[in-house]
C-alpha cells in the first residue's frame, strides 16, 4: 500500500492528502465535477472547503473557463447585489462607469460562493431566481443579462438549522445542494496531520524537523481550527524553536514552554504546571521511540522513518535514554 501523501494543486492552492477518507473524497469530487449540478460543501472552518471547490472546477469540463470566488461574509450588505450582478453607470453615487457582476465574470465557468449562510434574505431570493435560469438586470440597468454559470457554495453553518430558524430559504438550500459534500475535520483524518505539518514546516524552514514528542502532541491535539490552526502552530513553532528540532513545548498546544534546567526549584515546593507538562512529554517521546523500535525489531533506520525524524536524531535520543547499546546492532 502506498502511504506517501499525494500533493496536488487546484488553481494554485495545494492539497496534501494521505488519509483514505480524503483520497476517497477526491475520487468522488472528480466524478461530481463531470456534471453541471450545483454543489454545497459543508465542514468546519479551516477544514479545506475551498480546496474541494477548486478541485471540482479543476476536474470539470469548465476547467479552462473562468473561476470566480467571493466570500459572502466579506461583502458589506449594501454591496452584495452590485458585486454579484453588476451595475450601470449612474446607478448610484460613484458609479461613473458600468461594471459587470461576478456572475458575468464567471460566465461559462464556475462561481464559488463561500460562507453562503451569511447571505441576507433579499439576496437569497434573487440568487434563487438566477440559479433557476431567470435572466436578471444589472443594478440600474434596462437590459436583461443571461449567464451560464455553475455554482459551488460552502458554509460552516448548519443550514438545515438556519432554515428552521427562518434565516435561510429552504428552496434555495435544495437548489444549492443538488450534490452535497462534507469535508471531515482534521481530527477525523489523522493520517493527514503530519504530512500537512511537514509541508508547512518545509515552507517556513526546511532545515527543521519535528521531535517524536512533537509528533505525538500534534496527533493527540483536537485541532478545532483544522488546517488553518495547524499552519499557524507550525509557523510559530518554527520561529521559537532552538536548534534543529521542534519540540512538543514549541508547539504551545495548551501549555507553556518548559523551564530551563538551570531554574532553581526549592525542595518540597509545588512543581510548576509547565514543568509537569514537559516531563510528561519527555516520557511520551521516550515511549514512542522505544515502542516504534520494538515494532521494527530494533531497525533504527525504519524506526526513524516511521517517527518522521532523522537517524542521527534517533541515535542521539537513544544515547540520552541510555538505550543505545541495546539498539546498535540493527539498522
Amino acid at each position: 500500500m502506498n502511504n506517501a501523501p499525494d500533493i496536488v494543486s487546484f488553481l494554485g492552492m495545494r492539497a496534501i492528502v494521505a488519509s483514505p477518507v480524503m483520497r476517497d473524497l477526491l475520487t468522488f469530487v472528480a466524478r461530481v465535477a463531470q456534471t453541471n449540478a450545483s454543489v454545497l460543501i459543508t465542514g468546519e472552518s479551516g477544514s479545506g472547503k475551498e480546496v474541494i471547490a477548486r478541485a471540482i472546477h479543476h476536474y470539470s469540463l469548465r476547467g479552462s473557463k473562468p473561476w470566480v470566488d467571493v466570500s459572502c461574509a466579506a461583502l458589506p450588505e449594501h454591496l452584495v447585489e452590485s458585486e454579484l450582478f453588476g451595475y450601470e453607470r449612474g446607478a448610484f453615487s460613484g458609479a461613473d462607469s458600468p461594471k459587470p457582476g461576478l456572475f458575468e465574470m464567471a460566465n461559462h465557468g464556475t462561481l464559488f460562493l463561500d460562507e453562503i449562510g451569511e447571505l441576507e434574505s433579499r439576496m437569497q431570493v434573487k440568487l434563487l431566481r438566477v440559479l433557476d435560469g431567470v435572466s436578471y438586470y444589472r443594478l440600474g440597468g434596462t437590459r436583461k443579462v443571461s449567464v451560464d454559470v455553475r455554482i459551488i457554495a460552502a458554509t460552516n453553518r448548519d443550514l438545515d438549522e438556519c432554515v428552521g430558524a427562518g434565516r435561510f430559504r429552504g428552496d434555495l438550500l435544495h437548489r444549492l445542494g443538488q450534490i452535497s459534500i462534507t469535508v471531515p475535520p482534521l481530527r477525523e483524518r489523522q493520517e493527514d496531520i503530519m504530512p500537512i505539518a511537514e509541508f508547512f514546516l518545509h515552507q517556513q524552514n526546511p532545515s527543521l524537523a519535528f521531535s517524536p514528542a512533537a509528533v505525538v502532541a500534534m496527533q493527540a491535539h483536537a485541532w478545532p481550527g483544522n488546517v488553518r490552526e495547524l499552519r499557524n502552530v507550525v509557523t510559530k513553532a518554527a520561529v521559537v524553536a532552538i536548534g534543529d528540532e521542534i519540540g512538543a513545548s514549541d508547539l504551545r498546544l495548551g501549555y507553556t514552554p518548559r523551564v530551563t534546567i538551570n531554574t532553581p526549584v526549592m525542595m518540597n515546593a509545588p512543581v510548576p504546571i509547565d514543568t509537569v507538562a514537559a516531563i510528561n512529554l519527555d516520557r511520551i517521546e521516550k515511549r514512542a521511540i522505544l515502542d516504534t523500535l520494538a515494532k521494527t525489531n530494533g531497525h533504527q533506520q525504519r524506526a526513524a522513518e516511521m517517527l518522521g525524524i532523522s537517524r542521527r536524531t534517533l541515535s542521539r535520543k537513544l544515547k540520552l535514554y541510555g538505550a543505545e547499546d541495546r539498539h546498535q546492532a540493527v539498522g
